[in-house]
């Protein structure tokens, strides 16, 4: 990845990553119904329109974009507010793999998405709170 910009920048700023996060969690919504209904959803069983803002906004800063985020919401504290839900290897791999449909869903390749692929693998092993 280009050390003289941001991987927000490198992805293309908010519009991007947010078509990203839409991505992420239509195919939550289509391949991952157990992942999905973790989240509020609509009648549908689509993640509810809130998930999706809130996580966008979360990414965005994540990514070393603007940090509306943490001034709407505080620090992330990702362990504690995934507290509640059980995060095993199933639930692990079953983000993950949500999360690399919808970078492929927009091209993201190259050295920002191996610098991703790593980061997101890391971060969502670490919220594993859950034997299995």
């Amino acid at each position: 990845m280009n050390r003289s910009s941001t991987p927000f920048e490198q992805l293309g700023g908010a519009e991007r990553v947010k078509a990203i996060v839409e991505t992420f969690y239509d195919v939550m919504s289509e391949r991952e119904p157990a992942l999905a209904q973790l989240h509020p959803c609509d009648e549908r069983g689509a993640v509810s329109r809130g998930s999706r803002d809130r996580f966008a906004l979360f990414l965005i800063g994540w990514l070393g974009g603007p940090e509306d985020y943490v001034l709407q919401h505080g620090h992330p504290r990702l362990r504690m507010r995934h507290g509640r839900v059980p995060v095993n290897l199933e639930m692990r791999d079953a983000w993950m793999r949500c999360m690399t449909a919808a970078m492929e869903h927009h091209g993201v390749s190259g050295q920002v998405r191996a610098f991703l692929d790593a980061r997101f693998a890391e971060v969502a092993d670490f919220l594993r709170n859950v034997e299995g």
